[in-house]
């Protein structure tokens, strides 16, 4: 008879299967090899910029394919502990923006404005880059940016429509990386955190056309309820912003590396490996956690074959407590919650392959039947917890946290779903 143990260990080998799949290096050589770059001026330079949770391990990569350019610079989140030669390496706030990204965003303006004609500029460009560059337009301070990036977390929206009102607000985003480098043509090569990779969603789209204009960013905004909670100095710049064209995007190419499916297929090749009989249930397991957790025990009640069930995607939560966690915690969390009754010996896993979940240190959680139980014998109350939004305390009781630390890339999330035959 399979152990949950068991289980649990080989839920684990799947998902760090999907993390190995999104490795960043691994993307660079494929994507300078699919689209090379093509020859440069003789006396142009090249200025290799990395933004993301991916950067470090992307820029050191293309610095082995690019040897000594004239800039070098990667910036990534505060707990990437990931050293880099040969290069500048600055860190930010995320998911909330600070002002280190402020002072990163322009230190990158800085090294686009010296970019001519002659000069090529190498973009590479991971999930987690909206929040790290916060470069407001003039008359937006930055307090009102992390206010207005707290408003779109907890009013649950979905990343596309959260990167279609940053970009409005940014000098960067929204191809705005794209015109501060002109004349000089951009090179970017994307690691999609993006379920469907919409190239203009990755990053909140620095080198790709905006997603809406600022008519389509207020109309988001109100009908998500938090207009009128919006940072007075935003309102205005979006109503100013409205009625004016969009300037045409300079030179640019655009390449993408890596996303989430290759790495749930990368998952189906371990299953294999390992011995297990695996099928891809979704690769848009998206909208609301609630939701996605019916979509999960759905699959669980019906026990299909085979006993390796996989999703991909990203859902959302929408915030009415006070409580620590994040949505894979959250779902891990809500499936442990409505699965009581289930005889099967089962496990769940569902983590972020960046390796961190909301504002954690947890990369997501892995429950099973005994989540409940240990939880209680903690004497915590998961409804209680559930309804506070406080999924991180609930796991820890139950020593159901997935913890990995940062895995420096990032391609959206993972779930398995394990049921012993």
């Amino acid at each position: 008879m399979i152990e949950i143990d068991t289980l649990r260990t080989k839920a684990r080998l799947l998902f760090d299967a999907a993390v190995t799949a999104a490795d960043p290096a691994h993307a660079v050589r494929r994507g300078l090899a699919q689209s090379p770059l093509p020859s440069q001026d003789p006396d142009g330079r090249t200025f290799l910029i990395a933004i993301g949770k991916a950067a470090p391990a992307m820029l050191r990569e293309a610095l082995v394919a690019m040897p000594n350019p004239y800039a070098a610079l990667a910036v990534t989140h505060h707990e990437n502990d990931a050293t880099l030669q040969g290069a500048e390496l600055l860190r930010a706030g995320h998911p909330v923006p600070d002002e280190a990204g402020a002072r990163a965003a322009q230190r990158v303006m800085e090294l686009l404005s010296e970019a001519t004609e002659k000069d090529r500029v190498v973009a590479l460009i991971s999930g987690g880059g909206s929040a790290l560059l916060p470069a407001p337009p003039p008359g937006v301070s930055l307090t009102d940016k992390a206010r207005l990036n707290d408003l779109l977390l907890s009013a649950g929206l979905d990343i596309v429509k959260m990167n279609l009102v940053r970009q409005q607000v940014s000098l960067l985003k929204g191809g705005g990386f794209v015109q501060q480098a002109a004349p000089a043509p951009v090179y970017a090569y994307l690691l999609s955190d993006v379920i469907g990779d919409d190239l203009r969603a990755i990053a909140s789209g620095p080198t790709v056309s905006p997603i809406g204009t600022a008519k389509d960013a207020i109309e988001t905004l109100k009908s998500a309820g938090i207009w009128d909670a919006t940072p007075v100095s935003i309102r205005t710049h979006l109503s100013e912003a409205q009625d004016k064209a969009s300037a045409p995007l300079p030179k640019v190419t655009n390449t993408l590396v890596g996303s989430n499916r290759l790495s749930l297929e990368a998952m189906l090749d371990e299953a294999q490996t390992i011995g297990l009989s695996a099928r891809i249930v979704s690769d848009a397991l998206v909208g609301d956690v609630g939701d996605a957790a019916h979509k999960v025990l759905a699959e669980l009640i019906a026990r299909p074959e085979p006993t390796a069930l996989l999703f991909g995607g990203e859902t959302t939560v929408k915030l009415t407590g006070t409580g620590r966690g994040g949505r894979n915690q959250e779902l891990a969390l809500r499936v442990a919650a409505q699965a009581p009754d289930i005889t099967a010996k089962w496990v769940f896993l569902s983590g972020g392959t960046d390796g961190r979940d909301g504002p954690t240190d947890a990369a997501g959680g892995v429950v099973d039947a005994g989540t409940l139980p240990r939880m209680n014998a903690a004497g915590q109350d998961v409804t209680s917890l559930l309804a506070n939004n406080d999924s991180y305390a609930a796991l820890a009781a139950a020593g159901d946290l997935l913890m990995t630390r940062a895995t420096g890339t990032n391609v959206a999330d993972v779930q398995v779903l394990l049921i012993a035959p």
